[in-house]
């Protein structure tokens, strides 16, 4: 198998495993709130990757690039607050497709930061996705939600995540990456929770050590998945994510998009595909 079928391989696991976290969480934080939820994801990824890289946790906790570590941990979090407060609130389908923006964000980070070129089609690619967003949001009608800004601010969060990744995956254990990220959000929100502690009960108990498990996979995965494939290749596969969280949402929450969430969602998708595309056309040309 080559390394571009194994990384996309990769991505679309990571993806089923973001989407079962996000499902997980969104249950979670109707028990807890979504700040003890986003809490459970970290201090729980932290217990796991200390437990599986003790033996060797001195060579796993050296990092050539101290800043990006620090950097990617800081854009994961704030992803990961904004986009769990928003699920809190609205759809998990709706903010699935807010958040879907974020591949097109990145074909455009990583033309800016990785050295890709800028060209107009894929700046229109970028706009329509926007658009498509904008599409689902709806400000200024009667249906907008201000929580819907959270999952489009997690968008622009994750991108940034993943290209600070993409970068420092060709040089660096994934474990390496995956300890830094977990440990810096359990330090961080281990200090802001105990003011906000809710009771837990057995079920949310539970809740918390699936989103640990499926927190800790997603980024495993996705880790991999961008050391050895490009990003502006992987992002596209992102999309895979709508198709999760809207069958999750149908089944576990009784969620059903609407008409608008549903052109909204076609129009990002499209955008996506349009610049994958145009990648892949570049690069075989």
């Amino acid at each position: 198998m080559s390394n571009t079928a194994r990384a996309i391989l990769l991505m679309i696991g990571a993806i089923f495993f973001f989407a079962a976290m996000d499902a997980t969480a969104k249950e979670l934080s109707q028990r807890v709130g979504p700040l003890q939820a986003v809490w459970a994801r970290y201090a729980g990824q932290a217990s796991l990757v200390l437990l599986i890289v003790l033996p060797r946790l001195g060579a796993v906790a050296r990092t050539r690039y101290p800043f990006l570590q620090l950097a990617r941990s800081v854009f994961l979090m704030f992803g990961t607050g904004f986009f769990f407060f928003g699920i809190a609130n609205i759809g998990l389908a709706e903010a699935t497709a807010i958040m879907d923006t974020n591949p097109v964000i990145i074909t455009l980070g990583a033309a800016l930061f990785l050295g890709e070129k800028i060209g107009p089609r894929r700046a229109f690619g970028i706009a329509v996705a926007l658009i498509g967003a904008l599409i689902i949001i709806r400000p200024g009608s009667g249906v907008f939600s201000p929580y819907a800004l959270f999952p489009l601010a997690a968008a622009f969060s994750y991108s940034a995540y993943n290209i600070v990744t993409r970068y420092v995956g060709l040089n660096e254990d994934p474990w390496t990456s995956l300890l830094y990220t977990a440990m810096f959000g359990a330090i961080i929100f281990s200090c802001i929770i105990p003011f906000y502690w809710q009771p837990v009960d057995l079920t949310s108990a539970l809740l918390m050590i699936m989103l640990a498990i499926f927190g800790t996979l997603s980024q495993l995965l996705l880790i991999r998945a961008l050391s050895i494939g490009e990003a502006g290749m992987l992002a596209p596969f992102a999309y895979v994510g709508l198709l999760f969280a809207t069958l999750w949402g149908m089944i576990f929450f009784d969620e059903y998009p609407d008409f608008w969430t549903v052109i909204g969602a076609l129009v990002i998708v499209l955008s996506g595909i349009y610049v994958w595309h145009r990648e892949t056309s570049s690069a075989r040309s």
